[in-house]
């Protein structure tokens, strides 16, 4: 009796220390969860004491799909007007996410954002492949699947149809497929035409859009060699862009760089430099970095240049002034970009047959190149071998053997003695040094003739020397 009793009082305790156990934990599971609660009241509510935090919240969570949709393309165009174009593509891929959630998969404004995302890849980041496939997706999407608005109200759908194709032609223009490329850009030009008779278009969208058009087609040309095709695209493009944007739009400042590059290819200098020139104009009008200026600069510098009549020098030297000064202006005359514009202008110099006037600038840029590029260096050693041939073009030869011998050494140490510019420079040196002997070879003088009655002493043996004084 009293072991079953005792017993009882064990299995009492027992069940008294388990009932605790129990209650501890569902205290706990309750504190746990009242906690969480309070936690998610908190993240939703607005309350005086966080509201900064909460509205960010809200923010975040509650926003709609479509809301976001339309930040993130708003960002997108921000990162892209800024040149931040890793981060332009990243806003775009988000648009295209947004976009399905928004949607569906058979919308044509789902196509729109895979043409937004193939145009990110193409002129943001150059991923050509990339733009095809998604410009392929969008096709898909419109030709098979679209349930977009009625016919009635197609004039989305048919701006979507124009962009895709001048996209789809871009890409294949830059993976060099010109025959299709071609194709894909005349059917965006029909189509807008078609928009602008319709009505559904104003003539300033489509000028706009009629400009990138022709601008392709000028480069479609031109990658196939053809300039003298390109050129009307151009003048074209460049009308469109003037009448839709104005003429003094930053946006005509590619185009006509790039139609002053056509007309330069075809020796047309006078068209070239007048077109720089207007570009130029623009870009000093804006209010644009020193370095955007002194690149501008330099463009009209560098076809003045090139151009073989005389009245074009003073224009080349006015600008390479210009370009360095900007240069000078925005990071001091011992920057790199200033070093090599500066030898460029040398370089200049002694076409138009001022070496003197050359030799002073390459002496006093010597020390500058040294400091920024280091003694073996490619800038220093070109250095020495635009003095060695101001010294040639001089007649100081000595001058000349002395600065292509240290330009020889810099070489061969970086190239190596078979690279070509090594070669070269030696082949220079070793012309150099042909002329030299035959410039300091002395005449030959006739040998005294022996007198008659003259007699050799008998006693000296064939091989040895005259007797001395003293024998």
């Amino acid at each position: 009796m009293a072991i079953v009793k005792k017993r009882k009082v064990a299995d009492d305790r027992r069940a008294a220390q388990n009932d605790n156990v129990y209650k501890n934990m569902q205290e706990s599971e309750e504190t746990h969860l009242s906690n969480h609660l309070d936690e998610i009241v908190a993240a939703v509510s607005i309350t005086p004491r966080n509201k900064s935090q909460s509205n960010l919240t809200q923010t975040v969570l509650f926003q709609p799909p479509r809301e976001k949709l339309r930040l993130c393309e708003e960002k997108a165009r921000a990162c892209s007007g800024s040149q931040e174009y890793k981060q332009a593509v990243r806003e775009l891929v988000r648009c295209l996410a947004l976009t399905r959630i928004c949607y569906g998969d058979s919308h044509w404004k789902l196509a729109e954002a895979h043409i937004n995302l193939a145009q990110g890849y193409l002129q943001l980041k150059g991923l050509s492949l990339q733009a095809k496939q998604h410009a392929e997706k969008a096709q898909e999407i419109l030709l098979t699947n679209s349930i977009g608005p009625p016919r009635s109200d197609n004039t989305g759908v048919f701006k979507c149809s124009v962009e895709l194709f001048h996209t789809m032609g871009r890409a294949l223009l830059d993976l060099r497929k010109f025959k299709e490329a071609s194709e894909n850009l005349e059917k965006a030009e029909r189509l807008s035409e078609e928009l602008l008779q319709r009505g559904r278009i104003v003539k300033e969208e489509w000028l706009a859009t009629q400009a990138r058009i022709k601008w392709s087609f000028a480069q479609v040309c031109q990658g196939q060699k053809k300039l003298q095709e390109a050129l009307p695209h151009y003048k074209e493009a460049l009308e469109c862009l003037e009448s839709s944007k104005g003429e003094k739009s930053l946006e005509c400042v590619p185009l006509l760089r790039e139609l002053a590059g056509a007309e330069q290819a075809l020796e047309f200098h006078d068209a070239a430099i007048g077109h720089l020139l207007q570009a130029h104009l623009i870009v000093l009008g804006r209010n644009l970095t020193q370095e955007e200026m002194a690149d501008s600069a330099h463009s009209v510098a560098h076809a003045a240049a090139a151009s073989p009549r005389p009245a074009h020098q003073d224009v080349a030297e006015q600008y390479f002034q210009e370009c360095m000064s900007h240069l000078q202006d925005c990071g001091g005359r011992e920057t790199a970009k200033f070093l090599s514009i500066q030898d460029e202008f040398c370089r200049f110099l002694q076409i138009a047959g001022q070496n003197e006037r050359a030799t002073s600038i390459l002496r006093e840029s010597l020390e500058a190149k040294v400091a920024t590029f280091g003694d073996l260096s490619p800038e220093v050693a070109e250095t020495y071998r635009l003095l060695g041939e101001a010294a040639l073009e001089q007649g100081n030869h000595r001058m000349a053997h002395r600065t292509l011998k240290k330009c020889l050494h810099i070489q061969t140490l970086l190239y190596g003695p078979q690279d070509k510019r090594t070669l070269a420079t030696q082949q220079t040196m070793d012309d150099l040094a042909k002329v030299t002997e035959v410039a300091v070879k002395p005449k030959p003088t006739p040998k005294a003739k022996v007198a008659f009655n003259t007699s050799v002493p008998g006693h000296t043996a064939l091989g040895r020397g005259r007797p001395s004084a003293a024998n």
